[in-house]
């Protein structure tokens, strides 16, 4: 049989991608599928994707049945879709080859899962053996929770001396590659995934009809991460309140671009100023301010902030305290909340400027129904209170239950 030439190579692989895209089993992910490039290659032995864009070996893909490619083609665009190589950079940065198996554990029990019967896609083989990281015991988890059984498995190993291996798997993530983007790209990128992953939502409810398998309960999980709000705070916290001598910002902290925050990757042993703004306009449960302010605590502990403004908010600001380093533990026995009007984050704004308060971040507890969120001259964190649809339009976003 005559070898495909670069041209048919180049036709099959996008044939493989408009029947991935045309069949209702993966109408959640054919938007994912029209983002970013797909190039054809020459240096790459299989496949690989930087986050945005997905390259093909020349020869893998000539030599691949159909349906194969196609899971290979699908394989790739979930690790977009999932966006792995952003959300999950601190395990590869941990562990990168239990990072890359755990990813692709994930995705490919997704893959399976989508097309159970192999009607447009197949799990790639070589030498009769398959290549593809599979196992249903992953069912179910996201890479996080695949990630520490691996680790706790490769500890084992080791204890018993048998510790080898490259961990399997077809492909390559380009983690290295995915940092090159600027913060326009990333930002750019975030969008263009939330919009495809909520009109793939509705396309694979009209096709295949409201209760079609569990695709909605994964679907909500990618546009509302489940990401633990304290670990976000604090790492908030501390790369933008240390100390900042020269080696704190020798490299930006890329786990916070797609927020526009610019923060240092290398923290000092103590963080600065910081000041948290507390919205009191009667829709702020004292549970939620309490959670918050307990979380201080354990900032304080562990980082020792030098000076904390606490600022209570509503239409105006409606009390101010200051703690020094040694007070800051007291600040939930101690602080006294008050307000209860209405909701003008832009009156703290205003009132931080007008009294020259310069601090090194910002943390704010709201609800988010807001009008107008301000204009701040340092890194802001909004800590948003039973409202999961709100995201700030400045600053970095998280969400708390009260």
């Amino acid at each position: 049989m005559t070898a495909l030439t670069t041209e048919q190579t180049a036709r099959k692989l996008k044939r493989a991608k408009i029947s991935l895209m045309r069949s209702p089993k993966f109408a959640l992910w054919s938007g994912i599928m029209m983002i970013g490039k797909t190039e054809l290659v020459n240096n790459i032995p299989t496949a690989c994707t930087d986050g945005i864009n997905e390259f093909y070996g020349e020869d893998f893909v000539r030599e691949l049945p159909d349906k194969q490619l196609a899971f290979v083609v699908l394989h790739e665009n979930l690790h977009k879709g999932m966006r792995h190589l952003t959300i999950w950079r601190k395990l590869y940065d941990e562990n990168a080859k239990l990072a890359n198996m755990a990813c692709d554990y994930v995705i490919n029990g997704i893959a399976v899962k989508c097309d159970p019967t192999g009607e447009v896609i197949e799990l790639p083989m070589r030498d009769g053996k398959c290549i593809a990281l599979i196992d249903s015991r992953f069912d179910c988890m996201n890479t996080k929770k695949v990630f520490d059984i691996l680790k706790q498995e490769q500890q084992d190993q080791d204890d018993d001396g048998d510790g080898d291996g490259d961990g399997g798997g077809f492909d390559t993530h380009d983690w290295e590659g995915s940092k090159e983007a600027t913060p326009e790209q990333i930002e750019k990128f975030e969008r263009e995934i939330d919009n495809a992953l909520r009109q793939g939502e509705y396309q694979h409810r009209k096709l295949n009809g409201k209760g079609a398998g569990d695709m909605g309960r994964e679907i909500g999980d990618l546009l509302s991460p489940k990401v633990d709000w304290r670990e976000l705070l604090r790492e908030f916290v501390t790369a933008t309140c240390s100390a900042k001598d020269t080696s704190s910002w020798r490299k930006v902290n890329r786990r916070f671009l797609s927020q526009d925050v610019y923060m240092p990757s290398i923290v000092g042993e103590s963080v600065g100023h910081m000041v948290i703004g507390i919205d009191t306009s009667g829709s702020i449960m004292q549970s939620e301010l309490t959670l918050l302010l307990s979380e201080v605590n354990s900032i304080a502990e562990m980082v020792n902030p030098e000076k904390v403004d606490l600022i209570y908010w509503d239409h105006a600001v409606a009390a101010h305290e200051t703690y020094e380093s040694s007070d800051v533990p007291n600040i939930v026995r101690s602080t006294k909340p008050r307000g209860g009007g209405g909701t003008n984050p832009v009156a703290m704004a205003d009132y931080l400027f007008e009294n020259g308060i310069k601090p090194e971040c910002i943390v704010m507890l709201t609800d988010g129904y807001l009008n107008n969120w301000g204009t701040w001259d340092a890194p802001i964190m909004w800590v948003i209170t039973n409202n999961e649809s709100c995201q700030a339009p400045c600053g970095m976003t998280i969400h708390i239950e009260g």
